[in-house]
Protein backbone atom coordinates (compact mmCIF):
# COMPACT_ATOMS: atom_id res chain seq x y z
CA UNK A 1 0.00 0.00 0.00
CA UNK A 2 3.07 2.46 0.63
CA UNK A 3 3.92 1.72 -2.56
CA UNK A 4 0.96 2.45 -4.31
CA UNK A 5 -0.28 5.68 -2.44
CA UNK A 6 3.65 6.62 -3.32
CA UNK A 7 2.99 6.24 -6.64
CA UNK A 8 0.14 8.45 -6.74
CA UNK A 9 1.52 10.83 -4.67
CA UNK A 10 3.79 11.28 -7.72
CA UNK A 11 1.63 11.16 -10.06
CA UNK A 12 -0.47 14.24 -8.48
CA UNK A 13 2.67 16.55 -8.13
CA UNK A 14 3.59 15.70 -12.10
CA UNK A 15 0.14 16.75 -12.51
CA UNK A 16 -0.04 19.69 -10.59
CA UNK A 17 3.23 20.56 -11.79
CA UNK A 18 1.79 20.59 -15.06
CA UNK A 19 -1.00 22.58 -14.52
CA UNK A 20 1.54 25.43 -13.21
CA UNK A 21 3.37 25.33 -16.19
CA UNK A 22 0.73 25.88 -18.03
CA UNK A 23 -0.67 28.54 -15.63
CA UNK A 24 2.56 30.33 -15.72
CA UNK A 25 2.24 30.29 -19.84
CA UNK A 26 -0.55 32.70 -19.35
CA UNK A 27 0.48 34.61 -16.59
CA UNK A 28 3.86 35.11 -19.09
CA UNK A 29 1.79 36.15 -22.08
CA UNK A 30 -1.09 38.60 -20.43
CA UNK A 31 2.17 40.10 -18.81
CA UNK A 32 3.74 40.38 -22.25
CA UNK A 33 0.94 41.09 -24.29
CA UNK A 34 -1.82 42.63 -22.14
CA UNK A 35 0.05 44.83 -19.17
CA UNK A 36 3.00 46.00 -21.09
CA UNK A 37 1.68 46.38 -24.34
CA UNK A 38 -1.92 46.51 -23.83
CA UNK A 39 -2.76 47.28 -27.79
CA UNK A 40 -1.39 44.38 -29.19
CA UNK A 41 -4.49 41.74 -29.75
CA UNK A 42 -3.16 38.86 -27.60
CA UNK A 43 -6.17 36.38 -28.13
CA UNK A 44 -4.61 36.15 -31.64
CA UNK A 45 -1.08 36.21 -30.80
CA UNK A 46 -0.61 34.35 -27.74
CA UNK A 47 -3.87 32.60 -27.15
CA UNK A 48 -4.92 30.38 -29.49
CA UNK A 49 -4.59 26.71 -30.07
CA UNK A 50 -1.32 27.07 -32.37
CA UNK A 51 0.49 27.98 -29.01
CA UNK A 52 -1.64 25.83 -26.36
CA UNK A 53 -0.34 23.04 -28.46
CA UNK A 54 3.33 24.06 -28.11
CA UNK A 55 3.14 24.72 -24.46
CA UNK A 56 1.30 21.57 -23.84
CA UNK A 57 3.63 19.57 -25.79
CA UNK A 58 6.62 21.67 -24.04
CA UNK A 59 5.37 20.76 -20.67
CA UNK A 60 4.75 17.43 -21.03
CA UNK A 61 8.95 17.12 -22.35
CA UNK A 62 10.03 19.07 -18.91
CA UNK A 63 7.57 16.64 -16.50
CA UNK A 64 9.98 14.15 -18.69
CA UNK A 65 12.79 15.70 -18.28
CA UNK A 66 12.00 16.30 -14.42
CA UNK A 67 11.01 13.06 -14.30
CA UNK A 68 14.47 11.39 -15.40
CA UNK A 69 16.75 13.76 -13.46
CA UNK A 70 14.82 12.38 -10.34
CA UNK A 71 12.57 15.19 -9.51
CA UNK A 72 9.73 13.25 -8.54
CA UNK A 73 11.04 10.45 -6.24
CA UNK A 74 9.29 10.20 -3.34
CA UNK A 75 11.86 11.94 -0.55
CA UNK A 76 12.75 14.65 -3.41
CA UNK A 77 8.44 15.81 -2.65
CA UNK A 78 8.88 15.67 0.33
CA UNK A 79 12.37 16.92 1.31
CA UNK A 80 13.47 19.40 -1.33
CA UNK A 81 16.83 20.76 -1.32
CA UNK A 82 19.49 22.86 -3.00
CA UNK A 83 20.15 19.97 -5.71
CA UNK A 84 17.11 19.81 -6.54
CA UNK A 85 16.16 22.88 -6.94
CA UNK A 86 18.87 23.35 -9.00
CA UNK A 87 17.91 20.42 -11.31
CA UNK A 88 14.67 22.29 -12.16
CA UNK A 89 16.43 25.47 -12.77
CA UNK A 90 18.74 23.80 -15.71
CA UNK A 91 16.04 21.97 -16.83
CA UNK A 92 13.64 24.32 -17.86
CA UNK A 93 16.41 26.46 -19.03
CA UNK A 94 17.75 23.69 -21.31
CA UNK A 95 13.72 22.87 -22.45
CA UNK A 96 12.97 26.35 -23.12
CA UNK A 97 16.34 27.29 -25.37
CA UNK A 98 15.93 23.70 -27.75
CA UNK A 99 11.94 25.01 -27.79
CA UNK A 100 13.26 28.45 -29.20
CA UNK A 101 15.53 27.07 -31.41
CA UNK A 102 12.90 25.01 -32.67
CA UNK A 103 10.41 28.20 -33.23
CA UNK A 104 12.96 30.37 -34.69
CA UNK A 105 13.93 27.88 -37.32
CA UNK A 106 10.40 26.34 -38.30
CA UNK A 107 8.71 29.29 -37.76
CA UNK A 108 5.53 27.60 -36.71
CA UNK A 109 4.33 30.03 -34.40
CA UNK A 110 5.71 33.71 -33.49
CA UNK A 111 7.34 33.96 -30.53
CA UNK A 112 8.21 36.59 -28.28
CA UNK A 113 11.74 36.27 -26.30
CA UNK A 114 10.42 38.59 -23.54
CA UNK A 115 7.17 35.90 -23.61
CA UNK A 116 9.72 32.98 -23.11
CA UNK A 117 11.73 34.61 -20.33
CA UNK A 118 9.05 36.00 -18.38
CA UNK A 119 7.75 32.33 -18.89
CA UNK A 120 10.73 30.54 -17.47
CA UNK A 121 11.53 32.99 -14.30
CA UNK A 122 7.30 32.55 -13.56
CA UNK A 123 7.38 28.58 -14.22
CA UNK A 124 10.32 28.31 -12.38
CA UNK A 125 9.12 30.32 -9.34
CA UNK A 126 5.94 28.78 -8.82
CA UNK A 127 7.66 24.94 -8.78
CA UNK A 128 10.10 26.00 -6.22
CA UNK A 129 7.13 27.72 -3.89
CA UNK A 130 5.11 24.49 -4.85
CA UNK A 131 7.33 22.26 -3.47
CA UNK A 132 8.61 24.45 -0.89
CA UNK A 133 4.78 24.69 0.02
CA UNK A 134 3.79 20.65 -0.16
CA UNK A 135 7.09 19.56 1.76
CA UNK A 136 6.19 21.99 4.73
CA UNK A 137 2.29 20.69 4.95
CA UNK A 138 3.72 17.06 4.31
CA UNK A 139 5.87 17.39 7.32
CA UNK A 140 3.19 19.07 9.58
CA UNK A 141 0.79 16.74 8.33
CA UNK A 142 3.28 13.83 9.74
CA UNK A 143 4.32 15.33 13.25
CA UNK A 144 -0.03 15.51 13.82
CA UNK A 145 -0.01 11.83 13.32
CA UNK A 146 -2.36 12.12 10.54
CA UNK A 147 -0.13 10.00 8.17
CA UNK A 148 1.35 7.23 10.08
CA UNK A 149 0.43 3.93 9.42
CA UNK A 150 0.17 1.64 13.35
CA UNK A 151 2.79 -1.11 12.80
CA UNK A 152 3.93 -4.30 15.15
CA UNK A 153 7.03 -5.78 14.47
CA UNK A 154 7.54 -9.22 14.61
CA UNK A 155 10.97 -10.28 16.20
CA UNK A 156 13.91 -9.32 17.93
CA UNK A 157 16.84 -9.84 16.08
CA UNK A 158 18.80 -7.68 13.62
CA UNK A 159 16.44 -8.03 10.64
CA UNK A 160 13.86 -6.00 13.37
CA UNK A 161 16.23 -4.07 14.80
CA UNK A 162 17.47 -2.55 11.45
CA UNK A 163 13.64 -1.97 10.39
CA UNK A 164 12.94 -0.38 13.45
CA UNK A 165 15.71 1.97 13.35
CA UNK A 166 15.23 2.32 9.35
CA UNK A 167 11.58 3.97 10.61
CA UNK A 168 12.23 5.38 13.49
CA UNK A 169 14.74 7.69 11.08
CA UNK A 170 11.94 8.34 8.32
CA UNK A 171 9.27 10.49 9.54
CA UNK A 172 8.18 11.14 6.46
CA UNK A 173 7.87 7.44 5.27
CA UNK A 174 4.30 7.73 7.59
CA UNK A 175 4.74 4.49 9.37
CA UNK A 176 4.90 4.48 13.26
CA UNK A 177 6.03 1.45 15.50
CA UNK A 178 3.92 1.04 18.09
CA UNK A 179 6.48 -1.79 19.75
CA UNK A 180 7.73 -5.49 18.79
CA UNK A 181 6.12 -9.27 19.69
CA UNK A 182 9.58 -11.69 20.55
CA UNK A 183 10.28 -14.45 22.70
CA UNK A 184 12.74 -12.20 24.91
CA UNK A 185 13.07 -8.85 25.56
CA UNK A 186 15.99 -6.93 23.75
CA UNK A 187 16.61 -3.32 24.96
CA UNK A 188 17.03 -0.44 22.39
CA UNK A 189 14.06 -1.99 20.22
CA UNK A 190 11.17 -0.16 21.78
CA UNK A 191 8.32 -1.39 23.61
CA UNK A 192 7.94 -5.13 23.92
CA UNK A 193 4.19 -6.03 23.75
CA UNK A 194 4.42 -9.66 24.19
CA UNK A 195 5.29 -13.55 22.81
CA UNK A 196 4.99 -15.49 19.59
CA UNK A 197 1.86 -16.60 21.42
CA UNK A 198 0.27 -13.49 22.36
CA UNK A 199 -0.18 -11.64 18.80
CA UNK A 200 -3.36 -12.95 18.43
CA UNK A 201 -5.00 -10.92 21.44
CA UNK A 202 -2.43 -8.02 21.05
CA UNK A 203 -3.85 -6.98 17.27
CA UNK A 204 -7.64 -7.56 19.18
CA UNK A 205 -6.83 -5.00 21.70
CA UNK A 206 -4.49 -2.68 19.64
CA UNK A 207 -5.26 -0.20 16.58
CA UNK A 208 -2.30 -2.18 14.59
CA UNK A 209 -2.98 -1.57 11.13
CA UNK A 210 0.25 -4.09 10.18
CA UNK A 211 2.36 -6.12 11.23
CA UNK A 212 5.81 -6.93 9.64
CA UNK A 213 7.12 -9.99 10.58
CA UNK A 214 11.57 -10.54 10.80
CA UNK A 215 12.25 -13.52 11.94
CA UNK A 216 15.74 -14.95 12.10
CA UNK A 217 16.29 -18.21 10.24
CA UNK A 218 16.36 -20.13 13.46
CA UNK A 219 12.51 -18.48 14.33
CA UNK A 220 10.97 -19.58 10.72
CA UNK A 221 8.46 -22.37 12.72
CA UNK A 222 6.69 -19.50 14.25
CA UNK A 223 5.68 -18.17 10.77
CA UNK A 224 2.54 -20.07 10.28
CA UNK A 225 1.35 -18.99 13.47
CA UNK A 226 2.29 -15.31 13.41
CA UNK A 227 0.39 -15.77 9.76
CA UNK A 228 -2.78 -17.28 10.70
CA UNK A 229 -2.96 -14.46 14.04
CA UNK A 230 -2.66 -11.72 10.92
CA UNK A 231 -5.24 -12.81 9.13
CA UNK A 232 -7.41 -13.83 11.29
CA UNK A 233 -7.30 -9.87 12.86
CA UNK A 234 -7.47 -8.43 9.19
CA UNK A 235 -4.44 -6.52 9.44
CA UNK A 236 -1.72 -6.69 6.67
CA UNK A 237 0.94 -8.67 6.50
CA UNK A 238 4.62 -8.11 5.39
CA UNK A 239 7.59 -10.28 5.72
CA UNK A 240 11.35 -9.15 6.13
CA UNK A 241 13.08 -12.77 4.95
CA UNK A 242 15.71 -14.11 7.09
CA UNK A 243 18.08 -13.94 3.61
CA UNK A 244 17.27 -10.06 3.52
CA UNK A 245 20.80 -9.32 2.28
CA UNK A 246 20.67 -11.14 -0.84
CA UNK A 247 17.12 -10.07 -2.35
CA UNK A 248 18.18 -7.09 -4.37
CA UNK A 249 16.65 -3.87 -4.33
CA UNK A 250 14.60 -4.08 -6.90
CA UNK A 251 13.62 -7.90 -6.90
CA UNK A 252 11.54 -9.68 -9.95
CA UNK A 253 9.99 -13.16 -9.24
CA UNK A 254 8.32 -15.56 -11.64
CA UNK A 255 5.62 -18.00 -10.83
CA UNK A 256 6.25 -21.72 -12.43
CA UNK A 257 3.22 -23.69 -11.29
CA UNK A 258 3.56 -23.24 -7.12
CA UNK A 259 7.51 -22.28 -7.49
CA UNK A 260 7.45 -18.64 -6.71
CA UNK A 261 11.49 -18.05 -8.20
CA UNK A 262 13.32 -14.31 -7.42
CA UNK A 263 15.79 -13.40 -9.65
CA UNK A 264 18.25 -12.26 -6.84
CA UNK A 265 20.04 -9.72 -9.44
CA UNK A 266 17.42 -8.29 -11.71
CA UNK A 267 19.29 -5.35 -14.03
CA UNK A 268 17.64 -2.86 -15.98
CA UNK A 269 19.18 -4.31 -19.16
CA UNK A 270 17.70 -7.17 -18.80
CA UNK A 271 14.61 -5.14 -20.65
CA UNK A 272 15.24 -5.58 -24.62
CA UNK A 273 14.12 -2.60 -25.63
CA UNK A 274 16.27 -0.89 -23.00
CA UNK A 275 19.19 -2.97 -24.54
CA UNK A 276 18.20 -2.14 -27.96
CA UNK A 277 18.49 2.06 -27.02
CA UNK A 278 21.38 1.41 -25.17
CA UNK A 279 23.13 -0.28 -28.67
CA UNK A 280 21.52 2.25 -30.51
CA UNK A 281 22.96 4.91 -28.75
CA UNK A 282 26.13 2.74 -28.91
CA UNK A 283 26.40 2.94 -32.65
CA UNK A 284 25.20 6.22 -33.41
CA UNK A 285 28.02 7.68 -30.43
CA UNK A 286 30.53 5.59 -31.80
CA UNK A 287 30.13 6.80 -35.67
CA UNK A 288 29.85 10.20 -35.10
CA UNK A 289 32.99 10.26 -32.40
CA UNK A 290 34.94 8.13 -35.38
CA UNK A 291 34.00 10.91 -37.64
CA UNK A 292 34.83 13.60 -35.13
CA UNK A 293 38.26 12.54 -33.46
CA UNK A 294 39.30 11.04 -36.96
CA UNK A 295 41.97 14.50 -37.20
CA UNK A 296 43.25 13.56 -33.80
CA UNK A 297 43.54 9.88 -34.62
CA UNK A 298 45.43 10.56 -37.63
CA UNK A 299 47.83 12.83 -35.68
CA UNK A 300 48.01 10.28 -32.87
CA UNK A 301 49.27 7.73 -35.15
CA UNK A 302 52.14 10.08 -36.89
CA UNK A 303 53.40 10.73 -33.34
CA UNK A 304 53.48 7.11 -32.14
CA UNK A 305 55.04 6.09 -35.70
CA UNK A 306 58.07 9.12 -34.94
CA UNK A 307 58.18 8.38 -31.69
CA UNK A 308 59.10 4.95 -31.80
CA UNK A 309 59.23 1.51 -33.72
CA UNK A 310 56.48 -0.52 -33.63
CA UNK A 311 52.75 -0.81 -34.44
CA UNK A 312 50.45 1.98 -34.15
CA UNK A 313 47.91 -0.01 -32.28
CA UNK A 314 48.29 -2.21 -29.18
CA UNK A 315 45.69 -5.10 -29.41
CA UNK A 316 45.35 -6.88 -26.13
CA UNK A 317 42.64 -9.77 -25.03
CA UNK A 318 40.20 -8.46 -22.61
CA UNK A 319 37.07 -10.04 -20.65
CA UNK A 320 34.25 -8.84 -22.15
CA UNK A 321 30.05 -9.31 -21.14
CA UNK A 322 29.47 -13.08 -20.12
CA UNK A 323 32.99 -13.41 -19.70
CA UNK A 324 33.44 -13.59 -23.60
CA UNK A 325 37.00 -12.76 -24.81
CA UNK A 326 37.33 -10.14 -27.18
CA UNK A 327 40.06 -8.01 -28.79
CA UNK A 328 40.37 -4.17 -27.68
CA UNK A 329 42.31 -1.70 -29.68
CA UNK A 330 44.24 1.39 -28.02
CA UNK A 331 47.02 3.36 -29.32
CA UNK A 332 50.29 1.98 -28.44
CA UNK A 333 51.75 4.69 -25.91
CA UNK A 334 55.14 1.67 -25.00
CA UNK A 335 57.63 0.53 -26.40
CA UNK A 336 57.17 -3.24 -28.04
CA UNK A 337 58.27 -5.31 -24.78
CA UNK A 338 57.27 -8.88 -23.39
CA UNK A 339 55.25 -7.37 -20.10
CA UNK A 340 52.45 -6.69 -22.27
CA UNK A 341 49.62 -9.11 -21.28
CA UNK A 342 49.30 -8.23 -17.46
CA UNK A 343 47.35 -4.88 -18.53
CA UNK A 344 49.16 -2.74 -15.30
CA UNK A 345 51.17 -0.21 -15.90
CA UNK A 346 52.96 2.25 -13.35
CA UNK A 347 52.60 6.06 -13.02
CA UNK A 348 56.76 5.98 -13.94
CA UNK A 349 56.73 3.17 -16.25
CA UNK A 350 60.01 3.05 -18.11
CA UNK A 351 58.11 1.17 -21.00
CA UNK A 352 56.28 4.34 -21.25
CA UNK A 353 57.56 6.76 -24.77
CA UNK A 354 57.07 10.17 -24.04
CA UNK A 355 54.20 10.55 -26.28
CA UNK A 356 53.19 7.93 -25.02
CA UNK A 357 52.79 9.51 -21.51
CA UNK A 358 51.36 12.30 -23.11
CA UNK A 359 48.11 10.26 -24.81
CA UNK A 360 47.75 8.60 -21.83
CA UNK A 361 47.71 11.50 -19.51
CA UNK A 362 45.05 13.27 -21.86
CA UNK A 363 42.85 9.58 -22.41
CA UNK A 364 44.03 9.58 -26.33
CA UNK A 365 45.14 6.49 -26.33
CA UNK A 366 41.41 4.89 -25.41
CA UNK A 367 40.34 6.59 -29.17
CA UNK A 368 40.72 3.57 -31.39
CA UNK A 369 37.93 1.84 -29.11
CA UNK A 370 35.50 3.66 -30.27
CA UNK A 371 35.40 0.78 -33.34
CA UNK A 372 35.26 -1.72 -30.39
CA UNK A 373 31.70 -0.02 -29.39
CA UNK A 374 31.08 -0.22 -33.12
CA UNK A 375 31.34 -3.79 -33.03
CA UNK A 376 29.87 -4.60 -30.16
CA UNK A 377 32.59 -5.70 -28.20
CA UNK A 378 32.19 -2.72 -25.68
CA UNK A 379 29.67 -0.03 -24.78
CA UNK A 380 30.15 3.42 -24.76
CA UNK A 381 29.75 3.58 -20.80
CA UNK A 382 30.16 0.28 -19.19
CA UNK A 383 32.81 -1.12 -16.29
CA UNK A 384 36.23 -0.92 -17.86
CA UNK A 385 37.02 -4.72 -19.23
CA UNK A 386 39.96 -6.41 -17.48
CA UNK A 387 42.81 -8.81 -18.78
CA UNK A 388 42.16 -12.61 -18.44
CA UNK A 389 44.76 -12.48 -15.67
CA UNK A 390 42.80 -10.13 -13.41
CA UNK A 391 39.81 -11.76 -13.90
CA UNK A 392 41.14 -14.74 -12.42
CA UNK A 393 42.89 -13.27 -9.84
CA UNK A 394 39.97 -10.42 -8.27
CA UNK A 395 37.16 -13.34 -8.91
CA UNK A 396 38.25 -15.16 -5.99
CA UNK A 397 39.03 -11.97 -3.98
CA UNK A 398 36.71 -9.72 -4.79
CA UNK A 399 32.52 -10.67 -4.08
CA UNK A 400 30.42 -10.02 -6.66
CA UNK A 401 33.32 -9.09 -8.93
CA UNK A 402 32.15 -11.17 -12.23
CA UNK A 403 28.39 -9.45 -11.83
CA UNK A 404 30.15 -6.96 -13.60
CA UNK A 405 29.97 -9.27 -16.62
CA UNK A 406 26.79 -9.19 -17.31
CA UNK A 407 26.76 -5.90 -19.28
CA UNK A 408 29.21 -4.74 -22.03
CA UNK A 409 32.35 -3.18 -21.01
CA UNK A 410 32.44 0.33 -21.43
CA UNK A 411 35.35 3.25 -22.54
CA UNK A 412 34.21 4.69 -19.35
CA UNK A 413 32.09 3.97 -16.41
CA UNK A 414 30.47 5.42 -13.10
CA UNK A 415 33.29 4.04 -11.38
CA UNK A 416 35.95 6.35 -13.17
CA UNK A 417 33.86 9.64 -13.13
CA UNK A 418 33.90 8.78 -9.58
CA UNK A 419 37.78 8.99 -9.23
CA UNK A 420 38.11 4.93 -9.01
CA UNK A 421 40.71 5.14 -12.00
CA UNK A 422 44.66 4.67 -12.05
CA UNK A 423 45.80 2.98 -8.62
CA UNK A 424 42.75 3.15 -6.92
CA UNK A 425 40.69 0.92 -4.62
CA UNK A 426 39.30 -2.21 -6.51
CA UNK A 427 36.55 -3.02 -4.30
CA UNK A 428 35.41 1.16 -4.65
CA UNK A 429 35.23 0.14 -8.34
CA UNK A 430 33.84 -2.70 -8.08
CA UNK A 431 31.11 -1.12 -5.90
CA UNK A 432 30.40 1.63 -8.45
CA UNK A 433 30.53 -0.62 -11.26
CA UNK A 434 27.38 -3.00 -9.33
CA UNK A 435 25.34 0.25 -8.79
CA UNK A 436 25.81 1.01 -12.46
CA UNK A 437 24.28 -1.95 -13.26
CA UNK A 438 21.38 -2.13 -10.98
CA UNK A 439 20.66 1.29 -11.78
CA UNK A 440 21.45 2.17 -15.43
CA UNK A 441 19.18 4.41 -17.30
CA UNK A 442 19.92 6.48 -20.52
CA UNK A 443 19.96 9.70 -18.17
CA UNK A 444 22.84 8.04 -16.81
CA UNK A 445 24.87 7.23 -19.55
CA UNK A 446 24.66 10.81 -20.93
CA UNK A 447 25.49 12.20 -17.49
CA UNK A 448 28.29 9.66 -17.22
CA UNK A 449 29.72 10.86 -20.93
CA UNK A 450 29.50 14.62 -19.61
CA UNK A 451 31.38 13.97 -16.68
CA UNK A 452 33.81 12.15 -18.32
CA UNK A 453 34.24 15.16 -21.21
CA UNK A 454 34.58 18.01 -18.58
CA UNK A 455 36.28 15.86 -15.76
CA UNK A 456 37.43 12.76 -16.52
CA UNK A 457 39.60 13.38 -19.53
CA UNK A 458 43.01 13.96 -17.78
CA UNK A 459 44.28 11.20 -15.70
CA UNK A 460 47.00 11.26 -13.32
CA UNK A 461 47.55 7.68 -13.70
CA UNK A 462 46.06 4.66 -15.32
CA UNK A 463 45.81 1.29 -14.58
CA UNK A 464 44.54 -0.52 -16.93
Amino acid sequence: MIKENRRLFKIFNCITEGVLFFLAYLIATYIRFDVMYGDIPMLHIAWNYQCFFAVLCYVMIVLILCYLTKQYRYNAITQPNVLLTGKLCVVNAAGLLLLASFLYVTRIVDFSRYAIFLFYLISTGLIIVKRAVVSVLFQDYCKKGRYFTNIVVVGNGALAADYIESVNRRVNMGMRILGYVSKSIKEGLGKNLGRYEDLEQILEDSDIEEIVIALEGHEVQFMPMVIAAGEKSGVKISIIPFYNNYIPNHPSIEVIGNSKLMNIRQIPLDNIILAFLKRGMDIVGSILLIIITSPVMLLVAVGIRMSSPGPVLFKQERIGRYKRPFTMYKFRSMRVNAAETTGWSKDVDPRKTKFGSFIRKCSLDELPQFFNVLKGDMSLIGPRPEVPFHVEHFKDEIPLYLVRQQVRPGITGWAQVKGFRGNTSIKGRIECDIWYIENWSLFLDIKILFMTVFGGMINQEKLS
